[in-house]
C-alpha cells in the first residue's frame, strides 16, 4: 500500500459474523458520520442465495465502527445493490436496493421478471443517522420498464445535485437487461447486447422516483453496466460504468446536461484505463476527479485511484491503494479534506474482508498538470 494511504480498517470480516461473505460496498457520509452498508450473504459467496444489506456507522470518520445493522432482509429473497445517499433537504439517509427470488441468477431473470423471483426496486430511509429504517417500498413499477429483466442499482453511493434547475434532485445510477424477442438469451454469442445503462432520479427527496435516461449502445462494443455517477463542477452529471463484455474499452463514460433525464451522446470508451471485470467509483475534488478500479487487466487485483484534471476526458493513474487481490469500491468525501476508500480486498481473494482507508488527495494532483 503506498504511504500515501493510511493503513486500512477492516470493517466487514466474515469470521465469526454468521455470514459467509460480505460483498459489494456501498458508502456515504454526513460530517464525521459515515456510513458503510454492503451485502450479507449467507450460505455462499455467489450473486445467488439469501442475501441481506447491512450496515456498520462510524461516529469519528471511520476510524472505529459501531456493531453490525441488518437493514433489508426478506427469507427466501437476495437483497443487495444498495445505493445510499443524504437528501438535502430533510437531511435523511435514503437507501435503494433490489431483491429478487433466493434462487435467480441472473441469466434466469434477463427475459423478464415475475411477482415471485423477478428483480425487483425498493426504498427505505432513515431519519436517525441510520440507527432505524423504514420498511422497504417497492418502486419497481416507477421506474422498470415491464420488458426489461435483470435490474442493477449502482453499485455506489448515490448523488444529491447542489446546484442549477435541479439543485435537490436524487440520482442513482443503473443498469438493465433488454433481449430482443428474436434473440436466444442463453447464446452468450448473441447477448453481447445484455446490458444498457440508466438511472432514475426524485425531485421529492426519494419519496417518488422516475426513469431517467435509456441507454442503447446497439452492437458489441460498448455494453455498459455497474455504474457510477458524480456531480461536476458546471452542474453536468458524469456516468462512469464498466464495459461488461463489450469488446471495447474495460470502462466507459457518458455526460448529461440535464440532471439525467438525457444523455448528452451515447456512452464511450476510456482508451487510458485497463481493467477487469469490475465495478469502479467516481467522486469529484474541486475541480479533480477521482476514480477508483482494479487495473489488472485480467483479474481484480491492484486497486488503483485515477486522477482526471478535464472533467473526466482523460485519466492518468495516481495512487495504487492495494497492490494485491482486490475487487468492488466506493469514494466518499470526508471533513478536513480527506477522502474515504471503503472497498473488497484479501490476499487469497478480492473480497476476503471490507476495508476503509483515508488520503490526502491533494497529494495525487501535483502529479497531474
Amino acid at each position: 500500500m503506498s504511504s500515501r494511504v493510511g493503513p486500512p480498517e477492516v470493517v466487514f470480516d466474515p469470521a465469526g459474523s454468521g455470514y459467509h461473505t460480505f460483498r459489494i460496498p456501498a458508502v456515504v457520509a454526513r460530517g464525521e458520520w459515515v456510513f458503510a452498508f454492503c451485502e450479507g450473504r449467507l450460505r455462499s459467496a455467489a450473486d445467488a442465495g439469501e442475501i441481506e444489506v447491512v450496515l456498520r456507522r462510524s461516529r469519528d470518520g471511520g476510524r472505529t465502527w459501531l456493531p453490525l445493522q441488518v437493514v433489508s432482509a426478506a427469507a427466501g429473497k437476495t437483497c443487495g445493490n444498495p445505493v445510499p445517499v443524504i437528501d438535502p433537504l430533510s437531511g435523511d439517509l435514503v437507501l435503494v436496493t433490489t431483491q429478487n427470488g433466493a434462487d435467480a441468477i441472473e441469466i434466469s431473470v434477463a427475459r423478464g421478471t415475475d411477482p415471485e423471483s423477478g428483480r425487483r426496486v425498493y426504498v427505505q430511509r432513515s431519519t436517525d443517522d441510520g440507527a432505524s429504517w423504514s420498511e422497504p417500498a417497492e418502486i419497481t413499477a416507477q421506474v422498470k420498464p415491464g420488458e426489461w429483466g435483470w435490474y442493477a442499482t449502482g453499485p455506489c453511493h448515490g448523488i444529491a445535485l447542489s446546484q442549477g434547475p435541479y439543485a435537490g434532485r436524487l440520482v442513482v445510477p443503473a443498469n438493465h437487461s433488454f433481449v430482443p424477442g428474436d434473440v436466444d438469451y442463453l447464446d452468450s454469442a448473441a447477448t453481447v447486447r445484455l446490458n444498457g445503462g440508466h438511472c432514475i432520479f426524485s425531485d421529492d427527496g426519494g419519496r417518488t422516483w422516475t426513469l431517467g435516461f435509456v441507454d442503447r449502445n446497439d452492437g458489441a462494443e460498448i455494453n455498459p453496466n455497474e455504474t457510477a455517477v458524480m456531480e461536476l463542477a458546471d452542474g453536468r452529471l458524469y456516468f462512469n460504468a464498466r464495459n461488461h463484455r463489450g469488446t471495447g474499452p474495460a470502462r466507459v463514460h457518458a455526460y448529461s446536461s440535464d440532471g439525467g433525464a438525457t444523455l448528452d451522446s451515447q456512452y464511450e470508451g476510456i482508451a487510458e484505463i485497463t481493467a477487469p471485470g469490475s465495478q469502479g467509483s467516481v467522486l469529484r475534488v474541486g475541480d479533480r476527479l477521482l476514480l477508483s478500479t482494479p487495473v489488472h487487466p485480467e483479474i481484480r487485483r491492484e486497486l488503483t485511484v485515477y486522477v482526471s484534471s478535464d472533467d473526466g476526458r482523460s485519466w492518468r493513474p495516481g495512487v495504487v491503494v492495494h497492490p494485491g487481490m482486490a475487487g468492488y469500491s466506493d469514494l466518499v468525501p470526508l471533513p478536513g479534506g480527506q477522502v474515504g476508500l471503503f472497498y473488497e480486498a484479501g490476499e487469497t481473494s478480492s473480497f476476503a474482508t471490507l476495508r476503509f482507508v483515508t488520503f490526502d488527495p491533494s497529494t495525487l494532483f501535483g502529479e497531474i498538470s
